[in-house]
């Protein structure tokens, strides 16, 4: 499967999220979603942005515009990062990294000169036609959730 980029159909998928529900991505076809990856529940980078996305998470409510984290972390690992950090984003689990490979954020990364295999900070704006509007992909923090909500404002109300 080729990894999805602006313009593309995002590959649709089926997994649990924390409070053991099942997510289906195409169950929100008709609405905008921000669909975004992160190595690690619980890492200092991680929690940060997971608490930002929470912080903002009214206004894109107010886009009706659902936010999805997504890791390759466990049900039981998201539900205590969900409990520790009172979190109001939804977060999906993908052990098998069958999802993160799909979108193609399953990357080589290095550290201390070592290499590894490891999720790639990446944020995916999607369209309601289920389409990708924007793709971020290395995400640095700052001023990402600025980008991103300027850009979900954009897509919810188009010629404004």
């Amino acid at each position: 499967m080729a990894v999805p980029d602006k313009g593309d159909m995002a590959p649709d998928f089926e997994l649990q999220q924390d409070g053991g529900r099942t997510f289906r991505l195409s169950d929100l076809r008709g609405k905008p979603v921000v669909l975004y990856f992160y190595p690690k529940d619980d890492t200092s980078t991680c929690t940060a942005q997971a608490i930002e996305f929470s912080a903002r998470k009214g206004e894109f409510d107010a886009l009706g515009i659902p936010v999805i984290g997504l890791s390759p972390d466990t049900l039981k690992s998201h539900d205590k990062f969900r409990a520790k950090h009172d979190l109001a984003i939804d977060l999906l689990a993908d052990p098998e990294k069958k999802v993160v490979q799909d979108y193609g954020v399953w990357t080589e990364k290095s550290m201390y000169g070592r290499t590894y295999m490891g999720v790639e900070r990446s944020t995916f704006l999607i369209a309601p036609d289920g389409r990708v509007a924007e793709v971020w992909r290395k995400v640095r923090l700052k001023g990402h959730l600025d980008a991103v909500l300027r850009a979900a404002r954009a897509l919810a109300a188009p010629g404004t």
